[in-house]
């Protein structure tokens, strides 16, 4: 089958400063400054066309950033990644700016995309409509909810029609009828063979709508397979994670980062 995305030993380091004088010194001198963060470590996989990918872990496992580097919106540190077709990326606020009407916002987000005058006349009440914003459409986006600027980037991202959906949590905020709304769209994007990378803390929804788990653990890869098989493995994690002291947590994380260097 064809492949939509190919991951290569991804990796991802920010440089994390204890003040901005810091931060100034590691610009303007020889000397390193600040302490190195690996948000991934040598991340592989492959996604096929047609794909429904659910990316699970625990806060700061490293599946935002992921998905920021599939949709084009971070670089990677090292390694390689490979897309074939467009992304969107699917999360709150993301890609909006705040000082501009909603509406401004998707005039703006369609022009970035290649869309000409006549097609973004065509498509702009579909993306009204299907935001539910109404009357705060012409309001300044920093004046929205999260739950708003959900609805919005959503509107726009599956309203373009791309090859490839990243759904960051962009169904955890807002009201239930409209995440109902939008799983149901996502269902349309399913039946037609779009890819589709999902990130939620449901997981409920991961076992009704996906095909495959990404499972991500402090940056590194901890299993790729079947929805029910990884689900049931992660949910058993879970349990003995929450009974762990914060101290033995941290000795676990620990351990988990420096098995993953020594492999590779």
């Amino acid at each position: 089958m064809q492949k939509s995305i190919v991951v290569r030993n991804i990796t991802k380091k920010y440089k994390l400063y204890s003040g901005t004088k810091e931060r100034f010194l590691d610009l303007l001198t020889p000397k390193s400054f600040g302490e190195d963060f690996y948000a991934l470590r040598n991340v592989s996989f492959d996604v096929e066309k047609g794909d429904i990918l659910g990316l699970i872990g625990t806060n700061g496992s490293g599946k935002s950033t992921l998905s920021s580097i599939m949709a084009g919106i971070v670089p990677e540190t090292s390694g390689t990644i490979e897309i074939n077709g467009q992304t969107s990326l699917i999360a709150i606020s993301s890609g909006l700016k705040n000082d501009l009407t909603g509406r401004d916002n998707i005039e703006l987000k369609l022009l970035m995309l290649g869309f000409d005058k006549y097609e973004i006349d065509e498509l702009e009440p579909e993306i009204i409509e299907f935001s539910e914003l109404d009357k705060f459409i012409d309001q300044p986006v920093k004046s929205y909810s999260s739950g708003m600027k959900s609805r919005l980037g959503f509107a726009i991202s599956v309203n373009i029609d791309p090859d490839i959906l990243i759904i960051d949590e962009a169904l955890s905020v807002g009201d239930r009828a409209f995440a109902e709304k939008s799983l149901n769209k996502m269902m349309e994007f399913k039946e037609k063979g779009k890819t589709m990378i999902f990130v939620s803390h449901s997981l409920g929804q991961m076992r009704k709508f996906c095909e495959k788990i990404l499972w991500l653990e402090f940056g590194t890869v901890r299993e790729h397979g079947s929805v029910n098989e990884v689900i049931d493995n992660y949910e058993n994690y879970l349990n003995d994670w929450k009974k762990m002291s914060k101290r033995e947590k941290e000795a676990y994380k620990q351990q988990v980062i420096a098995n993953s260097i020594s492999e590779n």
